[in-house]
């Protein structure tokens, strides 16, 4: 059975969405078979780092909420990031996006809808396309679809800066999942600042909350030109930020 991986943070502007993606293609490049579902409904936005556009999109997440389509029929293949990049094994990946049009963007803010239907979707998904690994890219704080998707996760990874705003909501993050219950926890830093300092700051995040910490990731220009417009990690093999990324993905498969 494959692993339901939940990547959250308690605020915006994190860079969640790209470690998503990233730990995404660097687990197919380990040869797994990988889903990524934008649960972020009402600002969707993951599908541009694999270059799909909304044209593309027959159906989105938002279809399969409303009963218009299967939950496989919403995902589309997005392999194509690897072409090139593969290496012998490599797996393959699937996305399914949520809505770009404004409308239903707005019906989910106004109606709502079933979050049960997102548990047996994801169930039913990774058994039709087999996956190994269904990385849910969720929408920061606090809502009822974050904590159905915290309570069936087999691990929670939660993206953190170092600021004091997130320090203080991620504990109200972690205090939840302890009371999910949530098999395995881990966290990984984003946007730091001073290199001198990464091991430190590991070391006090890890003390503060009592969570292993994946890496420490830098602010980096270079991923900040690159704008969300491709994959990072596949783009730059020889980065720093691609290091700790392939070393956290590593972790997520062995946990």
């Amino acid at each position: 059975m494959g692993k339901i991986i939940s990547v959250h943070s308690f605020r915006g502007g994190t860079g969640k969405s790209n470690v998503t993606a990233n730990l995404a293609a660097l687990l197919a490049r380990l040869g797994k078979r990988v889903g990524i579902v934008d649960t972020d409904i009402q600002s969707p936005g993951i599908h541009v780092l694999f270059n799909l556009s909304p044209e593309r999109f027959r159906y989105a997440l938002n279809d399969y909420l409303w009963g218009k389509c299967r939950i496989e029929e919403a995902a589309y293949d997005v392999s194509g990031v690897l072409e090139g990049r593969r290496l012998k094994d490599a797996g393959s990946l699937h996305l399914i996006p949520g809505s770009m049009r404004t409308g239903e963007i707005t019906r989910i803010l106004r109606d709502g809808y079933d979050v049960g239907l997102l548990n047996s979707g994801f169930q039913e998904l990774m058994e039709r396309l087999e996956l190994t690994h269904l990385l849910i890219d969720t929408h920061p704080g606090v809502n009822e679809e974050t904590l159905l998707s915290i309570a069936i996760s087999d691990i929670l990874l939660l993206i953190l800066r170092p600021d004091q705003q997130d320090y203080q909501g991620t504990a109200i993050t972690v205090e939840l999942a302890r009371q999910l219950e949530v098999e395995q926890m881990f966290m990984l830093v984003n946007k730091a600042i001073n290199p001198r300092d990464f091991t430190a700051l590991k070391q006090r995040v890890e003390s503060t909350y009592h969570v292993p910490v994946l890496g420490v990731l830098p602010l980096s220009g270079d991923v900040a030109i690159l704008g969300s417009g491709d994959i990072f990690a596949l783009t730059n093999p020889d980065h720093p930020v691609t290091s700790v990324l392939e070393a956290a993905a590593q972790r997520i498969d062995a946990a």
